[in-house]
């Protein structure tokens, strides 16, 4: 199969001379592309210098991941995109297992690999860790990572299984179904726009897999730190997107009631915390999504599927029940 790996990069240069050797070495089979959201620094040069087989795509402006990442494919021609970010080591062979399952299971349509730690490659990391599902207030979670507890790899899961959502640092997705879907939605800008396009795809009857056969490690926060205020606006505003356009309609005003309630509880905490900029951030998140909500409803398919999530609160099982593990959860009475 024909398969184009792509990577986002916007004033990476540091990453690019980090990472981008181990994905030129151990991608034969593949074209190798940077989609470059206007960089300022010396990242295209390099590249033209020290890579000239990689191809680049210049893009006008920083438009984030979901756009940054529209933009660039539209010029890619491919069966397969693998878009991967800037901070990811590849290991050897890390395609073929892909490419296999791809060829093998046509209603398979997007696959993650196993992300690992890249400081610590003993443990799973944050973004995407074994594959990822949410529950039914759509908070995600992972198989080896629940919030910020990250399990470390004992071969817990080094299988091949269907998963809800995979992991946009490292995403592979059949070219026919990303142009079927209209790609990622622009107005996330980035954050869980993966995850959402992931539930378009299981609505559509497409399959989601993560397999263990294909490794990769992962910095994760390079780009936008896991404390910045930012993600946190982005996080809270895109899941209240992401529920609206997915949920089956007579789930819909009931979950978005109740998530109302719970950021509301996260903000009080950001607040006893002093943590003020993120308190905020929750507000303007809810103030973003309110604004918008009647153009974001209108993105709603014909058909949700009602199965969509895996257990019923993972916010209950973590902090109240204290249960930290993703193998934990199927094992309470």
């Amino acid at each position: 199969m024909n398969i184009a790996v792509v990577i986002l990069n916007w004033n990476g240069i540091l990453l690019l001379e980090k990472f981008l050797p181990s994905v030129v070495n151990y991608s034969p089979q593949a074209s190798i592309y940077v989609a470059d959201n206007a960089s300022t620094d010396d990242s295209i040069s390099y590249i033209k210098a020290f890579f000239p087989s990689v191809q680049i795509i210049k893009n006008e402006s920083n438009l984030g991941f979901a756009s940054g990442y529209n933009e660039a494919l539209k010029h890619i021609d491919a069966e397969i995109y693998a878009l991967v970010n800037s901070d990811i080591e590849v290991t050897e062979n890390w395609l073929q297992p892909i490419l296999d399952t791809f060829e093998n299971e046509p209603k398979t349509a997007i696959i993650q690999p196993k992300i690992l730690d890249y400081k610590r490659k003993e443990y799973f990391e944050y973004a995407g860790a074994a594959g990822g599902f949410i529950d039914e207030y759509g908070y995600p979670f992972c198989r080896g990572r629940i919030f910020d507890t990250l399990e470390k790899d004992n071969g817990q899961y080094d299988d091949t299984r269907e998963i809800f959502w995979a992991s946009g640092a490292c995403f592979f997705i059949r070219s026919s179904v990303f142009k079927t879907l209209n790609g990622f939605d622009d107005d996330f800008f980035a954050h869980q726009e993966e995850i959402d396009l992931c539930w378009r795809a299981i609505n559509k009857g497409y399959k989601i897999k993560y397999t263990s056969e294909s490794v990769v490690y992962h910095v994760g926060g390079a780009t936008l730190q896991q404390g910045h205020p930012m993600k946190t606006f982005l996080n809270f505003r895109n899941s209240l997107l992401m529920l609206t356009k997915n949920l089956p309609k007579e789930q819909l005003y009931k979950i978005l009631l109740s998530r109302m309630i719970l950021d509301g509880i996260a903000g009080i905490q950001f607040l006893t915390q002093g943590k003020f900029k993120h308190f905020w951030a929750i507000l303007k998140a809810h103030g973003s999504f309110y604004s918008h909500f009647s153009d974001n409803y209108k993105k709603r398919d014909e058909f949700q599927e009602s199965a969509y999530y895996t257990v019923k609160s993972i916010v209950y099982l973590y902090f109240i029940r204290k249960l930290k593990v993703f193998n934990d959860l199927f094992r309470i009475k």
